[in-house]
């Protein structure tokens, strides 16, 4: 049995299509995600079920459809792939209110009305984000995007459209050591996926970060707990799975860079120095981060 279900969604002004779509087209081999003008086709596992989620965005709104294999399908499904692909397109994120406080700051002013609703994409799970920031510690992108490839194709399950859906913890909790060796995971790598999947099953570990006050500490905590994960790693997966807009980012290669730029400071930011910076702009650090790499990207690096 298949079910499908349709929706729409009115994108704010100055909304970044091509960015939203850039950010899933890492891997040209396409085994997960294809990106076709402005369309994004995606397999997810929507309830248990491999389903195919298609983004379109055109006219200032985005359409979205959800194809599912299978018969257990709920009874919310539209209230439910409203909130993904929000959250997705990263519209729970008040980018305006970022905007109006420092348009005029006399360092990063000019930089934030250039980019003018700028968001942070996200992973359609807090988990395929978690993976990726493990598969991605300490190698080249290249290499990231090659083993998450062989990764999806190990353990991910396919959808009748063809493409594969991106293994959740369920699925991963299947695997062993060697399974993920396989697939290019180094063994310190492959520990702290299986580790995380392992909490979770167990109720120790939960990915989501509840409302309050430093709600995100004990995530933070249960995380930098697992060996192998460090605070970028957890600073990543916030960025890319939670809409946390306040992780620092002042390890990052690409952030120091344009740091150094916007300064005009002739020797190199530090990691130390990028930190003590960020830590000014606090709730939006991790923002502050992605208009830094989206300059990159505007000056060609």
């Amino acid at each position: 049995m298949k079910a499908s279900c349709l929706t729409e969604i009115i994108l704010p002004h100055h909304y970044h299509t091509r960015d939203f779509l850039a950010f899933h087209q890492r891997d040209s081999m396409a085994v997960s995600e294809i990106v076709q003008q402005n369309q994004i086709k995606k397999g997810i596992i929507w309830q248990e079920n491999p389903a195919l989620l298609t983004i379109t965005l055109e006219k200032g709104r985005a359409t979205i459809r959800l194809d599912i294999d299978g018969d257990k399908v709920g009874s919310s499904r539209h209230e439910a792939l409203s909130e993904l692909a929000s959250h997705m397109l990263g519209l729970k994120q008040p980018v305006e209110i970022f905007e109006f406080r420092y348009q005029d700051h006399p360092v990063i002013g000019a930089l934030v009305r250039r980019q003018t609703g700028l968001r942070i994409y996200q992973s359609a799970t807090p988990f395929e984000a978690l993976s990726w920031a493990i598969i991605g510690q300490q190698i080249s992108l290249s290499a990231a995007i090659s083993i998450r490839r062989r990764f999806i194709q190990a353990v991910g399950i396919p959808h009748s459209s063809g493409l594969l859906c991106h293994p959740n913890e369920q699925q991963v909790r299947q695997c062993s050591q060697h399974d993920l060796r396989q697939c290019g995971f180094s063994v310190g790598k492959a520990n702290a996926l299986l580790h995380v999947c392992q909490r979770i099953d167990s109720g120790e570990l939960v990915l989501n970060i509840p409302e309050g006050e430093d709600a995100v500490k004990p995530l933070t905590d249960n995380l930098l707990a697992i060996k192998g994960i460090g605070m970028w790693t957890v600073n990543y997966a916030l960025l890319r799975g939670f809409n946390y807009l306040d992780g620092s980012l002042h390890g990052d290669v690409a952030v120091r860079r344009n740091l150094q730029y916007l300064l005009n400071q002739e020797d190199k930011v530090s990691a130390e120095q990028a930190e003590k910076w960020l830590a000014g702009f606090s709730p939006w650090k991790a923002l502050v981060g992605a208009h830094l790499w989206r300059q990159q990207s505007r000056r060609g690096y």
